[in-house]
């Protein structure tokens, strides 16, 4: 019972790693770039709930709605302002880009006084409510953020499977230049695949907000979060999340069953044993250029 204890926890977690590694995947699936500042959209996404719910006085539903709203918003207009004048750069030059954003997010947030200096706990209707089911001790904050998880994907399986806009996407990602040709709008859909990251960000860090707390470095967690995309297969969207389910049960076993520090180099660990046995990733697409 301890096991699936552990399990259930690792599982919650994975799903928090699997939900910002979703970003990393939609983003390079669009661009063939790599976004390193999902973690710092997760944080941002965390404090626009903190803020609605506390210093605006939004009810919880339209609070979790704002913030959603906000940074997709926010993540076309990242796009719009600042990514696309360098597509076509060395990938290089947008990784660092992106870091230097994330760095920029965190340190605007520790400037404004009173909010990010300190740590916050978001006031979340079903915060600190635990349900017995035998003998297992199910935490209402695991159970929504395993829920929330399972409903995103089924809704973004539905988008990329039945709409119009979704199947556009697949094939921009495809071949944008096809796409073009084809009377696609690469440029606005790459501004939409980058809102929709930053929304799946702020949705984990709504998530993640009442396990742990709100504070500016909390988007750390997407050094996790890249393993988690690499295991699964850089350009699958299911991957990212089965990738973030492995990371995630993975460091919950290893910070109980084996010594202190374990838990902490788990995730990296996994990787490169992945990197080893099946480079692409459990569901990443054998790639192969002829020279």
């Amino acid at each position: 019972m301890e096991f699936i204890q552990l399990v259930i926890s690792g599982v919650a977690q994975g799903c928090i790693y699997g939900l910002i590694a979703l970003g990393f995947v939609l983003i390079y699936k669009a661009t063939e770039t790599v976004s390193f500042v999902q973690g710092d959209l997760m944080m941002l996404g965390a404090f626009c709930g903190y803020v609605g719910m506390t210093l605006l006085g939004f009810p919880f539903w339209l609070a979790v709605l704002a913030s959603i709203a906000a940074m997709g918003l926010f993540g076309v207009g990242m796009e719009r302002a600042v990514i696309r004048p360098i597509l076509g750069q060395p990938a290089f030059t947008i990784v660092m880009l992106t870091i230097g954003i994330g760095y920029v997010a965190r340190g605007a947030i520790t400037m404004i006084p009173g909010i990010g200096t300190e740590t916050h706990a978001l006031p979340v209707p079903y915060k600190d409510q635990i349900w017995n089911l035998g003998a297992l001790v199910l935490s209402a904050e695991q159970m929504v953020v395993i829920a929330v998880t399972a409903v995103l994907c089924a809704g973004l399986y539905a988008l990329f499977r039945f709409t119009r806009l979704g199947i556009a996407m697949q094939a921009a990602s495809q071949n944008q230049l096809a796409a073009y040709y084809m009377g696609i709008p690469v440029k606005r859909l790459n501004g939409l695949v980058w809102g929709l990251a930053a929304a799946v960000a702020a949705i984990a860090g709504l998530l993640l907000a009442p396990i742990t707390f709100v504070y500016a470095n909390m988007g750390l967690i997407g050094l996790k979060a890249f393993p988690a995309a690499v295991v699964g297969g850089f350009g699958s969207l299911p991957g990212a999340i089965v990738g973030g389910l492995v990371i995630g049960v993975v460091e919950s076993l290893s910070g109980f069953y084996l010594p202190e520090g374990f838990k902490d180099i788990a995730a990296y660990i996994v990787v490169l044993l992945m990197l080893m046995v099946k480079p692409n990733g459990l569901f990443g697409e054998r790639l192969t250029k002829k020279v």
